[in-house]
């Protein structure tokens, strides 16, 4: 495994969504964009989901990759809460089927959700509690900083239907806490999750990342370790995406820092090798979970969903993304708002769809896109009978090494495939194929 590990290390994307943003090229109008959500939303079998984003964080994690804006001045929650109302009006004014949809799965991300006070919280929920139909089998789900979270916050949530926490906790090395600014005990991590469970929610996350600065095999022992002494149902073990061209702040320490490769993929496989020896299955790509948890049920009944998000255990066919840098699906078109906080907001208060990019998929991309959602959520796909000599030509080397297998039409990923996910997955990226960049825009496999 390890030879394998270092042989198909190389940069490869997540496939959160295909075409991947970097290979967005058809973009939408705001009219193209609205008639795609219209049509969705008009198709009573669709089901919708909603994600809201908070971009503030106190203080910055030198690490991170998301959107966010780094602020201790609190008195910006309510000017971005009352824009995420706004914006949730302008499309049910432009849409107003909009409001006979129920929420099947709302989502709330950061940024740091839990940086609005209980108060603000309330304020924002509001309007999706009470301006869609109530779903009798609903998902809400929060991303929380244990660092800013307080008992009252999960209370006024779990009150407001949410039954998922996820909490951030990345690595419990003090050592490696310092480095990338995200100084967090483990009896911090501890009272969130105690907390969480006494309240109430069903199922607890913790986000777990490999390959960070200072990061040894021996402090990865410890770190899984203390995570197992908790036992979240769920853990997303994601690979540490270096992309400092992306990202500025990933400057503040050096690749030197970094483990180097063969570390890395040590740290990997000793992190998998300790979740499956305790119970829990992986889902799919840097997902595992307990037998008990909706993700692994959901799994097992052919009911595992992949979109921005990740992976989600209820299926969901309109993603309505709200807030700066939001991303938003239908089948047929991507959208993506504006990044700029400040930017956002201006637009809103002009009553404007805050526009920054987007996509519509060719028939082509459609069927690529459901054949790595097959592919990302069931471990195997069924394919059209004239993609199967140029995948399997593709897959060659793969299907020598034992992490791959066909029968008749249907390519399966080995038990010994399965990190490899990523690598299966880029034989139906067309884009990528016929367009391979010339400079790094994907992190590395392992």
């Amino acid at each position: 495994m390890k030879e394998l590990l270092e042989k198909y290390d190389i940069p490869a994307p997540r496939y959160t969504s295909y075409p991947t943003v970097p290979y967005w090229t058809n973009n939408p109008t705001t009219e193209d964009w609205l008639n795609s959500l219209k049509s969705s939303i008009s198709n009573p079998s669709n089901k919708l989901s909603i994600y809201i984003h908070i971009p503030f964080c106190e203080t910055l994690c030198t690490f991170c990759g998301c959107n966010t804006s780094i602020t201790k001045n609190h008195s910006v929650e309510l000017p971005y809460v009352q824009a995420i109302k706004d914006e949730l009006d302008i499309y049910l004014s432009k849409i107003p089927e909009l409001k006979n949809k129920e929420i099947s799965e709302l989502h709330l991300g950061g940024g740091t959700p839990t940086y609005l006070s209980e108060d603000n919280l309330k304020i924002l929920l509001e309007p999706f509690l009470t301006k869609f139909e109530k779903s009798k089998h609903r998902h809400y789900a929060i991303e929380v900083d244990p660092r800013r979270t307080q008992k009252s916050q999960l209370q006024v949530l779990y009150e407001n239907g949410f039954r998922r926490v996820s909490l951030g906790v990345q690595d419990f090395d003090p050592e490696v806490q310092r480095i990338v600014n995200r100084i967090q005990p483990f009896s911090l991590t501890e009272k969130i999750t105690m907390d969480s469970r006494d309240i109430g929610f069903q199922s607890v996350n913790f986000d777990l990342i490999y390959g960070l600065p200072k990061q040894t095999v021996f402090s990865m022992e410890k770190t899984m370790i203390e995570t197992l002494k908790l036992k979240p149902d769920r853990i997303a073990f994601y690979s540490y995406a270096h992309v400092p061209w992306i990202k500025a702040s990933q400057r503040l320490f050096t690749e030197a820092d970094l483990p180097d490769a063969k570390t890395k993929r040590e740290l990997y496989d000793l992190g998998r090798t300790m979740l499956l020896s305790h119970s829990y299955q992986e889902i799919g790509m840097d997902h595992f979970a307990l037998a008990h948890d909706k993700l692994w049920i959901s799994k097992m009944e052919g009911k595992l969903h992949r979109n921005f998000m990740g992976y989600a255990d209820t299926k969901t066919d309109i993603l309505l993304g709200l807030g700066s840098s939001a991303i938003s699906e239908t089948s047929d078109c991507y959208f993506q708002n504006l990044k700029l906080e400040v930017k956002y907001r201006q637009a809103i208060s002009k009553a404007e769809i805050p526009i920054l990019r987007g996509h519509k998929l060719s028939d082509s991309d459609r069927e690529r896109k459901m054949l790595i959602l097959d592919l990302m959520t069931k471990w195997k796909v069924q394919l059209p009978e004239r993609l199967i000599s140029p995948t399997q030509r593709y897959l060659k080397e793969m299907e020598t090494d034992e992490l791959i297998h066909w029968e008749s039409d249907t390519l399966t990923i080995t038990e010994k495939g399965k990190p490899f996910l990523r690598l299966v997955a880029m034989a139906f990226d067309e884009k990528l194929q016929e367009n391979e960049p010339k400079f790094p825009v994907f992190s590395k496999a392992i």
